[in-house]
């Protein structure tokens, strides 16, 4: 265990949380980044999706690459290139710059992400490592969408430079909250990546992959365009868009908490459920996407809803392979994020194709897909894959 586990903790925990919002909270600022480079919404689209593409490329293989590294230097590393890489991006006026800084910073993402929660489990006993790795949980889910509201309004405020710069902050907080009070963490034993990568020969495992970029798809390809829909179709200020995204955090916030007890007493009907309630939602979007009231009670449910399937799609993930937690892990930061590009990217098609008020209908489409492959896993008969039935 390691000394002053509370503080390391929480500055691993902020660490998290500036690292997601570097990913997610430029999904509020969309159409901003569409008129200051001079770009429609679907390209300007690319710098959540490039981000997470990196990401999905470098996550099974990138905690590996830097296993061997003392953790201390590898997180002030990452910080770094997160830091320098906000302030290209606050600075710069050329679009290729932007998505080439942000991808960057993506191929890094999991070897912080994935170092903070084992730091955080093992600088307590076995039985409190739940948790210490809970309270990271916390900053990935605060990163992911608290952070959208955030820098979305200081955009809205101020400017999109500096929304760039809060991510650099946040960042440049945590290096030196690391470099202070983080003590050196040499590696002690080395990662079998034979043995985590055999759980890639079951067929529940790619069942699982397959269900969570669909799952993730469905929600971050409608919400990646969140913003635009606000003011072009349901006709928002930027100051109501912004407390919009606030409230859709603060409820997903509240579908992560719920999600714990559901998936404990009722693990598969939770998961069942998921996209049947997240295509509900969608079809209620079609029907009054364009009635501000309506919609405001409507983000708050969906907020709940994609909170409880964040939880989901790391538990249908690690339940394939409890073997190999640390791979599976990796596996599904990499599938998130696949779901995230792909997601964005259909979402974008129906928004060329049909118009943005469609933009749903993308989401819908994933939904129904995911449900095949859930089921599929959970008809299997195989004893292996037991457990997650």
């Amino acid at each position: 265990m390691i000394k002053n586990r509370g503080i390391l903790v929480y500055i691993l925990t902020l660490g998290v949380f500036g690292i997601l919002n570097t990913e997610m909270g430029v999904i509020g600022m969309l159409p901003m980044i569409a008129d200051q480079f001079q770009v429609d919404i679907t390209e300007a689209g690319w710098v959540v999706s490039f981000f997470a593409l990196a990401i999905a490329i470098s996550g099974p293989t990138m905690p590996l690459l830097f296993s061997r590294m003392n953790r201390k230097t590898t997180m002030l590393l990452v910080l770094g290139v997160f830091i320098l890489g906000s302030l290209v991006s606050a600075t710069t006026s050329n679009f290729t710059i932007l998505l080439l800084s942000r991808v960057i910073q993506g191929l890094l993402h999991p070897v912080y992400v994935s170092l903070a929660f084992t730091v955080a489990a093992s600088s307590v006993s076995k039985e409190e490592a739940p948790k210490a790795v809970s309270k990271i949980f916390v900053g990935v889910s605060a990163g992911m969408v608290l952070g959208v509201p955030v820098t979305s309004l200081i955009a809205s405020e101020t400017s999109l430079s500096m929304a760039m710069l809060f991510f650099a902050t946040v960042s440049a907080v945590v290096f030196v909250a690391t470099l202070l009070f983080v003590p050196s963490l040499p590696v002690s034993e080395k990662i079998s990546y034979g043995a985590q990568v055999s759980v890639l020969k079951k067929s529940a495992m790619w069942l699982s992959i397959a269900g969570v970029i669909l799952m993730n798809g469905a929600v971050f390809g409608v919400y990646s365009y969140l913003a635009e829909y606000l003011e072009s179709v349901t006709r928002m200020s930027w100051n109501m868009i912004s407390f919009m995204l606030f409230l859709y955090g603060a409820a997903n916030i509240v579908g992560n908490l719920a999600a714990g007890k559901l998936l404990t007493k009722h693990a598969f009907k939770t998961v069942a459920a998921f996209p049947f309630a997240l295509g509900a939602v969608y079809i209620v979007f079609i029907l009054l996407g364009h009635q501000g009231l309506p919609m405001a009670f409507l983000i708050l449910l969906w907020g709940i809803v994609a909170g409880i399937g964040a939880n989901i799609n790391q538990y249908w993930i690690t339940s394939a392979a409890p073997e190999a937690p640390e791979f599976a892990n990796g596996l599904f930061l990499t599938s998130a994020n696949l779901g995230v590009t792909t997601g964005t990217a259909v979402c974008a098609m129906f928004i060329t194709g049909i118009g943005l008020q469609y933009v749903v209908l993308g989401g819908i489409v994933f939904s129904i897909i995911s449900i095949v492959t859930i089921f599929i896993r959970r008809f299997m008969h195989n004893p292996a894959y037991q457990h997650a039935k």
